[in-house]
């Protein structure tokens, strides 16, 4: 396999990868917990069936490596190209249809996916992608041992790869729904406001009568004061 090739394909890879477990609020993997909303299930059960599917998952990582790396790729034979094709398409298949089942299992339910097995799921992400690399490392012939800093670095890159993922799942949807189309700001009053105003207004009118009562309007015709009947003596 040509190098530039191998390389383009696996940074292509790395980008959509690192940005699923954003994009998608389906479960990629069997974990050992709970999600909110999903069917209720024994714990051992549960355990049970993550201990299986990480194993899987393990074992599937590894065998990537030998499996792609000991494919024979001419640009000449066509029966070896088929058979590179058909190994990378087993290997990236295998991946889908075990990253899926968490998934499926739920029937469709709607649970909610923590930030924490959105990490988990891109360390996952990260190691399916760096075994299928060191396979076509392999393939092209010239493999390099590596140490922490290559792996520390990568994983550093790899997180950078999914932040438009992040921001698409924590940014911009949480400012969507603020500003939501045909939704009005209510403004809260504190508990009273409307008996305060209610008794302030009250006021206001019975001192405006009391004013009118002693200074009347100009031009008003003043009620007749009573005269005190007087008795002669």
């Amino acid at each position: 396999m040509d190098q530039s090739t191998a390389v383009w394909f696996v940074i292509g890879l790395a980008i959509v990868t690192a940005n699923l477990p954003f994009l998608i609020e389906r479960p990629l993997l069997a974990v050992p917990w709970e999600h909110a909303g999903e069917p209720a299930r024994a714990r051992w059960m549960r355990g049970l069936e993550s201990l299986v599917f990480f194993v899987l998952l393990v074992a599937l990582g590894y065998a990537t490596r030998p499996l792609i790396g000991s494919a024979t790729f001419s640009g000449g034979d066509q029966a070896s190209v088929l058979l590179f094709l058909v190994k990378l398409v087993a290997v990236l298949g295998g991946a889908a249809a075990l990253l899926s089942y968490p998934g499926w299992r739920l029937r469709g339910a709607p649970v909610a996916k923590p930030f924490f097995e959105r990490l988990l799921e891109l360390l996952v992400f990260y190691g399916l992608v760096g075994a299928l690399g060191f396979g076509f490392e392999a393939n092209i012939g010239n493999p390099f041992p590596q140490s922490w800093q290559f792996y520390v670095v990568s994983l550093c890159l790899f997180v950078v790869l999914g932040y438009p993922g992040f921001v698409y799942r924590y940014l911009m949807r949480r400012r969507a729904l603020i500003k939501m189309p045909g939704r009005s700001a209510v403004v809260q009053r504190p508990a009273g406001s409307s008996a305060g105003q209610a008794a302030s207004t009250g006021q206001a009118q019975a001192h405006s009568r009391a004013a009118s009562a002693v200074n009347p309007p100009a031009g008003s015709a003043a009620a007749p004061v009573p005269r005190a009947a007087s008795h002669r003596g």
